[in-house]
């Protein structure tokens, strides 16, 4: 089983999008039959043997062993990975551009920037796999607490100057055998902030409308 994998192909895509399917793998982190299967989800055994049957045809799901059980044989399955990201690049026609109206401070243009990394990576991905190679990747993940938008613009200005130190220093396309790789930083506010900020709008809005 694969740590994670990620779903470039529109019908693979449509296929694991099925709720039922989505809990199946979810449940398939572990070897099961669809008799186990059927049990611990409650639902009709004819029902999961044939959302298990759209799951192998689409790879996401593999036979891992065979028992004999009474008169017949048990299939045991498991899922392809562990987890699954489906790559924007299963939606090409309409998947957006980040070359388009580059603006660092936009929302949307941040989304595209990363639409292309999960597809550009995705690519990468099986492009080593295939090979037998290790991908030269590197991320980093924090979060940073600015006292006020004014820090927080100041934080965003110094790191891009940094940063084109960091690669003017490095830069170099004319040595033999180099390479391009593409640098991608984002910075939003935490998911929880912005929930809390949200839950404090909405009380304020509560508050005057009771006044």
């Amino acid at each position: 089983m694969e740590e994670l994998a990620v779903i470039d192909d529109p019908a693979v895509a449509e296929a694991c999008l099925d709720p039922i399917r989505s809990m199946l793998l979810a449940e398939l982190r572990q070897p099961a039959s669809a008799s186990m299967l059927a049990k611990k989800l409650g639902l009709a055994r004819q029902k999961v043997n044939y959302h298990l049957k759209t799951l192998e045809q689409y790879g996401l799901a593999e036979l891992v062993e065979e028992r004999r059980k009474g008169n017949v044989n048990e299939r045991i399955l498991q899922a392809s990975a562990a987890s699954f990201v489906i790559s924007p690049g299963a939606l090409a026609v309409l998947q957006p551009n980040p070359g388009e109206a580059a603006d660092q401070f936009s929302a949307r243009w941040l989304i595209a920037v990363a639409s292309r990394l999960i597809t550009d990576v995705g690519m990468l991905m099986k492009g080593a796999e295939a090979a037998g190679q290790q991908l030269a990747t590197f991320a980093l993940d924090g979060e940073v607490s600015f006292a006020s938008p004014a820090s927080r613009a100041a934080f965003t200005e110094e790191l891009a100057q940094q940063l084109a130190l960091l690669a003017a220093k490095y830069h170099d396309e004319q040595s033999p055998g180099a390479r391009k790789h593409r640098i991608a930083f984002a910075l939003h506010p935490s998911v929880k902030a912005v929930k809390t900020i949200n839950s404090k709008q909405n009380s304020n809005q509560n508050h005057k409308a009771d006044q």
